[in-house]
């Protein structure tokens, strides 16, 4: 179980890990924003001419009794100007220091002095890491303002992982509440629609942004509520690398052994009342059963992960999709050529695709199983196969059934491939946020035109306004699926030039993508 956790680890890393806090006090006065039931000082950072608003609360401590609840609004806060200049606390995750109390968000302004009037389109950037890890602090809000010549507000948020925000199971749809973390976020959308005009931002012009499991998130919110949500909480959706996991009803078998697990190692098997004694259960014995459940999963797959709940996801996300069910007006989409890979043990396939299929979709029977190895035998090497078949059912194809619902119903929707080698699951995210780590491709005009595209698609609802017109490299986006064209982002074989050009998606890869439709009711997507 070790070497599985340390990969999963490993890959959560990717995307969460921990950073200093933003503090940096300027000499001129700081920024102060009244929001009603509270007022917040920000911190301005002359480096970047952005004002941070750090672990703002948006939601009650979700402990004791609202423990697998739905979020509560906070209680009003204290007389006088609080201080907005810390880091939150992450979200419980695996055996590091953390906390249940944990629900927060940071907004990052433009400039020193807020806008009289609110004309700022806004990003809400929704942290990855299987729903098991991330947090909020890693990922510099204030980048996306630089690369966006500070003409948005970013907000980014956390949410609860893991059991405590997707634990599952008739016991807590009875006398919990189903998908707590996605109603966290749904919450912050909401505080962003009430709010975020007092920082100078447009509650009409927000678009929402994740990676992974919070492009995951993001599907999650497009298809919430039938596509009815209302108010509105976002004009338009961008997804780098949607993450779709099998997603079972709330009391099907799988959860409901889940939930009968998390019981037993929390030694509240004997309880009268087993949600009950969880919501009563230290939190450290509840982190350790967190981190044991996680480490025993099939390689590179999460334990806890959104279901469908009959209320806020009503229906299977590829069924809402089909059916039109979607909130928004614009979506783009972008995915890594190897989104597979990083899922996949690389020192050594031990099964054939057949029967790895059965163990990434376990309510597949022979004649599924084999029809997976049918269209992947094609794809080389066994191991390349199975990289694939990871990468198409669980990352590509949710993005292609997310871009063919926008199109089918009026909306523009545009497709991206990011390709700069090893072009790994993850590896884009630090062209949007470059303090969070290095990148693979040290050239600034490209990580220029990667970058800007997403934030003009955030400001105008397409990557074809350019923020620089005169340094811009990206040739013309077209919407998708005009002949199914993706742009691809990539660099010179040779040198350090790049290699940005729109290309036909693979016939072959939009077939496969219409295989793994026609079996989602096995697949529980």
């Amino acid at each position: 179980m070790l070497p599985k956790l340390l990969f999963m680890l490993s890959c959560i890393l990717l995307g969460s890990l921990p950073t200093a806090s933003l503090k940096s006090r300027s000499s001129t006065q700081e920024p102060t924003v009244n929001i009603g039931s509270a007022q917040f000082q920000g911190v301005f950072d002359p480096s970047t001419n952005v004002t941070n608003f750090l672990g703002i609360r948006y939601a009650s401590p979700p402990i004791g009794e609202l423990r697998f609840r739905a979020p509560q609004p906070p209680a009003p806060g204290t007389d006088g100007v609080q201080q907005a200049d810390s880091e939150p606390p992450e979200c419980v995750q695996g055996l590091v220091t953390d906390s249940e109390d944990c629900l927060f968000l940071n907004v990052h302004v433009p400039g020193n002095r807020i806008s009289a009037k609110p004309t700022f389109p806004t990003v809400v950037w929704i942290h990855g890491g299987g729903y098991v890890a991330g947090n909020a602090s890693h990922f510099h809000g204030s980048d996306l303002l630089q690369e966006a010549n500070n003409e948005v507000i970013a907000v980014v948020i956390q949410y609860r992982l893991g059991l405590f925000g997707f634990l599952a199971g008739k016991d807590v749809q009875e006398n919990g509440d189903l998908n707590a973390g996605l109603l966290d976020q749904h919450l912050a959308l909401k505080w962003v629609n009430q709010h975020v005009s007092k920082f100078g931002g447009d509650p009409e012009k927000v678009t929402i942004w994740g990676e992974s499991a919070g492009a995951g998130s993001v599907l999650q919110h497009v298809v919430a509520q039938d596509g009815q949500t209302s108010p509105p909480l976002f004009r338009s959706a961008i997804t780098s690398s949607t993450f779709l996991p099998s997603q079972y009803p709330f009391d099907d078998s799988i959860p409901e052994g889940l939930f009968a697990e998390v019981v037993s190692q929390s030694n509240c098997s004997s309880a009268s009342d087993a949600l009950a004694c969880l919501r009563a259960a230290d939190v450290s014995v509840l982190r350790t059963v967190n981190a044991n459940i996680q480490g025993a999963v099939f390689f590179g797959t999460f334990a806890f992960v959104p279901v469908i709940d009959g209320s806020f996801i009503r229906q299977r996300p590829t069924v809402a999709l089909r059916e039109g069910k979607i909130n928004g007006h614009a979506f783009l989409a972008v995915t890594n050529m190897h989104e597979g890979n990083l899922f996949v043990d690389q020192t050594g396939v031990v099964m054939d695709t057949s029967t790895y299929a059965g163990q990434l979709f376990p309510k597949f029977g022979p004649e599924q199983n084999n029809e997976v190895a049918k269209q992947y035998a094609g794809l080389g090497s066994t191991l390349n196969q199975i990289n694939n078949i990871m990468g198409d059912s669980i990352f590509k194809c949710p993005s292609f059934f997310m871009l063919s619902a926008f199109h089918e119903h009026g909306f523009n929707a545009f497709k991206g491939e990011f390709a700069i080698p090893p072009a790994l699951h993850g590896m884009d995210v630090n062209y949007y946020f470059p303090n969070s780590g290095p990148i693979s491709f040290q050239n600034p005009r490209f990580s220029a035109a990667f970058s800007q595209s997403f934030l003009s698609f955030v400001i105008s609802q397409d990557p074809n306004d350019k923020l620089a017109p005169s340094e811009d490299i990206t040739p013309p986006w077209l919407m998708f699926p005009i002949t199914e064209t993706e742009m691809v982002f990539n660099k010179t074989a040779i040198g350090n030039g790049t290699d940005i050009h729109p290309v036909r998606v693979n016939n072959e890869l939009l077939e496969r993508c219409s295989f793994w439709e026609s079996v989602g009711a096995l697949t529980n997507q």
